[in-house]
């Protein structure tokens, strides 16, 4: 494979709109390399002797198992740390704990609760911070998501995604690298659940200029309409699970099942980040059937993960 492009060396990836467009290109075309080479069994020692810390205030299966076997592949090592187990649990400041960590480690991937705290590390670390998943923000599964929905339609642009359900990190992040590609993403959510107008702004600037579109509607249906991709979340995320039985109440027309991808474009297909909860916001026969990607979607995990640090870790 070519060589590992120098202009992203050093940098964060906290958000979706970190990177510009170009760069974000530059991390899709590196993963879609990695993919294959991964598949012809090729080592690709491209980060040796380098140790990633991964500092985890959620639970996790992809970014936690995307990142350790990501990190070995590259011929680094990863350093798994529950953030009860550091000192930031004992008041020890997000400033401190970034400057020390930024004299042990290559980079960070933070998964926590607060962007702001994502955030305070990339102002003071000296090393790439990486978010894994914020409340805000999902950036690593927005690359994924872009990569499989390229793969199977070998170009992003003009490609009409409809997100269902709630307007949450996912939505942000998804909106954000739709607009930024090109894409047509029209997010269908129910009244209280809408995404982030400020977002929403934002991401219509970018599809100005990259000849997009980002809509919001309460109609499932008019978000469906001429979509290739149906894309779907939990309706009860992390830190939501009090709310879970009024969410179900609100959101049940929005579920993702095989009526509405058969109203779809006739190569529709479904996309869900996982974890799923079958029967809630996604059916099985969608999950399983032969329309999804989701666990193609799962595995570009990786392969965007290793990009993103294979770019940005010196």
């Amino acid at each position: 494979m070519a060589g590992i492009p120098e202009l992203l060396k050093g940098r964060s990836f906290t958000r979706v709109s970190d990177w510009s467009p170009a760069e974000l290109g530059t991390a899709l075309d590196l993963a879609d390399e990695l993919k294959v080479e991964r598949a012809r069994r090729r080592e690709l020692r491209i980060l040796p002797g380098r140790t990633v810390g991964l500092i985890f205030r959620k639970p996790s299966t992809r970014t936690r198992i995307s990142s350790e076997v990501g990190i070995a592949e590259l011929g680094g090592m990863a350093l798994y740390v529950p953030a009860a187990d550091l000192q930031l649990s004992r008041g020890e400041s997000t400033r401190d704990t970034a400057l020390v960590l930024s004299r042990f480690l290559s980079a960070i991937v933070i998964r926590t609760f607060d962007q702001a705290e994502v955030d305070e590390f990339a102002e003071h670390a000296t090393i790439p911070i990486v978010n894994g998943l914020t409340d805000a923000s999902h950036p690593l599964q927005a690359l994924a998501d872009a990569m499989t929905i390229r793969e199977r339609f070998g170009a992003l642009a003009g490609v009409r995604v409809a997100y269902l359900g709630d307007g949450n990190n996912v939505c942000h992040s998804l909106m954000r690298i739709a607009a930024r590609s090109g894409m047509e993403l029209v997010a269908a959510c129910p009244d209280g659940y809408l995404p982030d107008p400020a977002v929403v702004a934002s991401c219509r600037d970018d599809a100005t200029a990259s000849g997009g579109s980002v809509a919001v509607t309460t109609d499932p249906a008019e978000a469906i309409a001429g979509a290739r991709v149906l894309y779907t979340d939990v309706w009860a995320s992390m830190g939501h699970e009090d709310e879970r039985d009024r969410r179900l109440r609100d959101l049940d027309a929005y579920r993702l099942d095989a009526a509405k991808l058969a109203r779809a474009a006739p190569d529709a297909v479904a996309l869900h980040c996982l974890p799923a909860h079958v029967g809630e916001e996604i059916t099985a026969d969608v999950l399983y059937g032969d329309r999804s990607l989701v666990w193609d979607q799962a595995e570009n995990r990786l392969h965007v993960y290793k990009a993103v640090l294979a770019l940005t870790v010196r």
